[in-house]
């Protein structure tokens, strides 16, 4: 049983890692069915840094705590039946999107911030080379966020998991993202003492906590999770009294 949020965090007085706030899936919805979306050459050449108007890009090896906040633009008929990065073909009234350094298939929440819409898509070509703005949004997406007219929108990005092709599998990822088992990352270790050591703190209040393993590409670090219930709601009070308190951030993860 979860204690009271406010009694949480007054028992743990370890303080965290300036990290930013994330929601962001940790399983992969291997179950769902679909069609790959594009071969693996394709997504191995999508990984490599590439140049584009004498400006370096370096695509990041995980979506993992990924957030970001900026201008969204959209593009539509001139590109409808084209390649994109990863060798699919661009289909406008898909729910997709182009990002500059995203991993192919991250599945993200865009929220229009101009009126609170939001919507999930996944990420499916580079783009848009245009200072200032962080994402290309395919037609329909754009219209779902009503920012066709305008053309532009400032938005807040953020990673959900990873998906192949398929909008059954985007819709249960959305619900999967209202609704879920949601922990709090306190910490991450490459020493499984100091995890422990973390873990047995917040045990020790009465809270139900553990340890999982993330294999980096030159490290394993030792992820110190913690449960605070079974709502997006009480998750994100769990993130601002965290902040009230001094606490510099809290991954929060839907399970």
């Amino acid at each position: 049983m979860v204690r009271p949020l406010d009694r949480f965090l007054a028992r743990c007085g370890y303080l965290l890692s300036k990290v930013s706030y994330l929601l962001f899936f940790t399983t992969a919805l291997s179950s769902a069915s679909c069609t790959p979306a594009a071969s693996k050459t394709y997504d191995r050449a999508t990984q490599k840094p590439y140049m584009i108007n004498n400006q370096a890009y370096y695509p990041i090896p995980t979506a993992y705590g990924f957030t970001q906040t900026g201008t969204a633009s959209w593009y539509g008929p001139d590109f409808h039946g084209q390649k994109t990065s990863n060798g699919e073909i661009y289909n406008m009234y898909d729910m997709t999107a182009a990002h500059k350094t995203l991993p192919m298939h991250t599945v993200l929440l865009v929220k229009n911030l101009e009126n609170g819409r939001e919507i999930v898509i996944r990420v499916n070509d580079r783009g848009p080379f245009v200072r200032g703005r962080i994402i290309d949004l395919s037609y329909s997406a754009a219209k779902r966020l009503r920012i066709l007219s305008g053309g532009t929108a400032r938005v807040h990005l953020t990673a959900l998991g990873e998906a192949e092709k398929g909008q059954d599998q985007l819709m249960k990822m959305s619900e999967r993202f209202y609704h879920g088992e949601y922990y709090v990352q306190i910490g991450a270790f490459l020493n499984m003492e100091n995890a422990l050591r973390l873990q047995s703190r917040f045990t020790q209040a009465g809270h139900t906590t553990f340890i999982q393993k993330f294999y980096g590409q030159k490290a394993i670090y030792h992820r110190v999770h913690v449960y605070v219930g079974k709502t997006l709601q009480g998750a994100t009070e769990a993130r601002t009294i965290l902040e009230q308190r001094g606490y510099r951030g809290a991954f929060v993860i839907a399970r």
